[in-house]
């Protein structure tokens, strides 16, 4: 057959109709807007030794990309998508494939925001920390239970995970368990160390295990952060004249051990024979009842100086402070009398519903 010009012209309007409908394709495929029009950003986590085609059928299912095709041709003609790193990353509106690509293969992780709950119990701890991170509840239970790394960071297992100072941090997704313990360990230790170099010692010569433990009665005693320094002082005269502590909290941390959860206290409960009830025995109770807040730690670091022994609840969450048993007596009863009153209206507005 013999060739025209006519023919020439021809293939070349296809060569050129190819290339720009090629041109086409790349440019939607990689440089386009490839997510499914979400309105905030989308969190996503690229689990170690992920492949690309699993975390593309991950970012589908999850409604982040609107389908897989572009990213993982991407991947392949570039050679990224072997090299791309685990880690927790956020998607946001308009990214094309090539911008999720580049972000995975650079590790460009965004941090988690760890929330550390404050006056709470260890397992609630765990779970709460352990909720957005790479780790496991077990991985951290072991961490603070390791004896090495308790002994690293100068306490003991028992005290360790009440070190945990109620806050919100931020850490990469694959930050190991220990390392999360040994930042927020050594934000407490700072905090301690830079009291007793401003009053060159602890109040009367505590350990800094001794003060947490004191740190988690005083949480659990008040919510209200500008009296925790006088409820620190009324303990620690209770301390320094050998009196038994006498602290509620310490007796319903052992019910919490024994029945697995807190309830209402009642006479009988401050007689039993457990080593946390402080009302049995003498001194702090053998270990920390919660993680305290920052203001309960800096309560008992600066105790208020006063001669107090005494304390009842007011009501409205405050307390009322007294120096001799008879007047605390007064004000005990006046307290009961103003809670039988509350439960009494709480019933009759009950019925009449």
């Amino acid at each position: 057959m013999k060739i025209t010009r006519t023919h020439i012209w021809t293939l070349v309007g296809i060569v050129i109709l190819a290339g720009l409908t090629t041109a086409f394709v790349v440019n939607d495929q990689f440089f386009g807007d490839a997510t499914t029009g979400f309105d905030q950003a989308q969190p996503f986590n690229v689990y170690p030794e992920a492949s690309i085609e699993q975390v593309a059928d991950s970012l589908v299912a999850n409604r982040i990309l609107s389908k897989k095709s572009g990213l993982l041709l991407l991947a392949s003609l570039s050679g990224w998508g072997d090299v791309i790193k685990a880690g927790h990353y956020e998607a946001t509106v308009g990214q094309s494939n090539l911008d999720l690509l580049i972000m995975m293969r650079q590790g460009r992780e965004t941090p988690i925001h760890m929330v550390v709950p404050g006056g709470t119990y260890k397992e609630r701890l765990i779970t709460r920390m352990a909720k957005d991170m790479a780790f496991s509840e077990d991985d951290l239970k072991n961490a603070l239970g390791d004896v090495r790394l308790a002994t690293e960071l100068k306490t003991d297992t028992t005290h360790l995970w009440a070190y945990m100072v109620p806050d919100t941090y931020f850490f990469y997704w694959l930050t190991s368990p220990e390392d999360v313990i040994r930042r927020l360990k050594d934000q407490a230790d700072k905090v301690i160390a830079a009291t007793i170099d401003s009053v060159q010692s602890l109040p009367q010569n505590m350990t800094p295990d001794e003060v947490v433990r004191m740190a988690g009665i005083v949480e659990w005693e008040s919510a209200h952060n500008p009296e925790k320094a006088t409820i620190a002082g009324v303990y620690l005269n209770r301390l320094k004249n050998k009196w038994k502590l006498d602290a509620d909290p310490t007796v319903q941390y052992a019910i919490m051990k024994i029945e697995g959860e807190k309830r209402r206290l009642f006479f009988r409960d401050y007689k039993m024979n457990h080593p946390y009830n402080t009302y049995k025995f003498r001194g702090l109770p053998p270990g920390p009842i919660t993680n305290p807040s920052m203001p309960s730690i800096q309560g008992v670091l600066n105790p208020e100086t006063h001669d107090y022994f005494f304390f009842v609840a007011k009501g409205d969450g405050q307390h009322l402070f007294s120096r001799s048993l008879n007047e605390h007596r007064q004000r005990a009863r006046d307290y009961y009398r103003l809670m039988r009153k509350k439960r009494a209206e709480e019933e009759a507005a009950k019925a009449s519903e």
